[in-house]
């Protein structure tokens, strides 16, 4: 019994794996929870092939053993005797050359790498396989970061040319530039004031003299 199995796992692997699929399965991976129902689909790439009973087979890793599923044919199905007929089911689209797999009331036993074939003359071409896993739950989706709004400038900005030596080297340029004019211009300003109350003081001494030697 097991010499038909090595027959076709050995036609799997070695012919249709390593050449262009004929039979195209979507999708190519399936991650569905138990008691829930799941769909395959297995396009035919070449139109001749539409008219030809389509084969669906399971290949359990676990085992390391094919089973076969059901065969279909003109909107017939052919279980095999190990399947629960009310739970496996094939539709045909005939315009895209489609077939659907159907699969409800999923249990643990169903996970594995399904394949859909087709008989060629004397040649089973196989599609690329869709590897099903059924799992009590779903891993939680990673929710979206919230983007947190730009911090408005406090008024001293630092160019991305220069280095910033310390901290607050930028903003104590700033405050110390409008402080330092002030000094200059007070500066300046006391300057000319002593300038005026020297000339003052000497006009005053100038008159002082004056009214003395009068």
């Amino acid at each position: 019994m097991e010499w038909p199995w090595l027959f076709l796992y050995l036609s799997l692997h070695l012919t249709g794996c390593h050449q262009i699929p004929t039979l195209f399965q979507n999708p190519s991976r399936s991650v569905a929870l138990i008691d829930s129902n799941v769909e395959m689909v297995c396009v035919m790439k070449r139109e001749q092939l539409a008219h030809l009973g389509i084969y669906w087979y399971r290949w359990n890793k676990e085992s390391q053993d094919f089973q076969h599923i059901l065969f279909s044919i003109m909107q017939k199905c052919t279980h095999s005797k190990d399947i629960d007929k009310d739970r496996y089911s094939v539709s045909k689209e005939s315009f895209r050359n489609s077939y659907t797999l159907k699969i409800s009331k999923l249990q643990p036993l169903d996970a594995g790498t399904y394949y859909c074939a087709v008989s060629q003359s004397s040649e089973l071409l196989f599609g690329n396989g869709t590897e099903l896993s059924v799992v009590d739950s779903l891993p939680p989706t990673e929710k979206p970061t919230e983007k947190t709004s730009p911090k408005k400038p406090s008024g001293c900005r630092t160019s991305s040319k220069q280095p910033v030596k310390g901290k607050g080297s930028s903003c104590s340029g700033f405050i110390w530039a409008p402080l330092a004019a002030c000094a200059v211009i007070l500066l300046l300003s006391l300057a000319a004031a002593i300038r005026r109350f020297q000339r003052l003081r000497r006009r005053m001494r100038l008159h002082f003299r004056k009214q003395v030697l009068k």
